[in-house]
């Protein structure tokens, strides 16, 4: 079971990613999200909590420019894409830049998970996130899951983690349900918006992991 924390905003939350065993860290490179960071603040960050896990960098839309800037601060692992990039755009960027590529998918309906073969031979990994309510400020971690029955049982063409609404305590019900073989989380192992809580981080990657 493969497990990330997103939203990494501070050290305490990445020593305790790195502590409790998760596979995945991310840094927030979307301004209008309250966990985003600079690339200097997350290279500062990565510094500072060596090893661990594989460095995620999430970007909305991103510019070239954007992702030189980032990458020449902090050598990601993976660049994920939470935007409305296109398989064309997706795949562009993974042969620019020389990273695996995870691409995020809003899913409300059955018929959203259509676009993964679209997207397949672009990317390395899906993130299959909640589908933003009309009229939200952020593309994900707005703290709702979708109905996780409607991956059971389904081919996905790439490896993929769950997101949208998962916590310590629903976390592995979700696994249950959905077939997940990987979980993302943010806002469910915060104290308050953009605030990570160690212990909730700890618990959550337990329960992932006993799953």
């Amino acid at each position: 079971m493969l497990v990330k924390i997103c939203g990494i905003s501070d050290a305490a939350g990445l020593r305790a990613t790195r502590d409790s065993g998760a596979d995945f860290c991310g840094f927030v490179f979307f301004p209008p999200s309250p966990r985003a960071v600079t690339p200097a603040q997350a290279a500062a960050l990565s510094a500072a909590v060596p090893g661990g896990p594989a460095r995620v960098g999430l970007f909305v839309d991103p510019t070239d420019a954007l992702l030189a800037e980032v990458l020449a601060a902090l050598p990601l692992d993976i660049i994920q894409l939470h935007g409305e990039e296109s398989p064309a755009r997706c795949a562009d960027i993974r042969q620019k830049f020389g990273r695996p590529v995870m691409k995020a998918l809003g899913i409300a309906h059955a018929t959203d998970l259509d676009a993964l073969a679209d997207y397949a031979p672009a990317v390395d990994h899906f993130l299959l996130d909640a589908k933003a309510p009309p009229g939200a400020a952020l593309p994900g971690g707005n703290a709702a899951p979708f109905d996780w029955t409607l991956t059971a049982g389904r081919a996905i063409p790439r490896p993929w983690l769950l997101a949208g609404g998962l916590t310590p305590e629903n976390v592995a019900q979700a696994i249950a349900a959905s077939g997940a073989p990987g979980v993302d989380v943010s806002s469910g192992v915060e104290v308050a918006r953009g605030v990570k809580d160690p212990v909730r981080i700890a618990t959550f990657v337990a329960a992932a992991k006993a799953a």
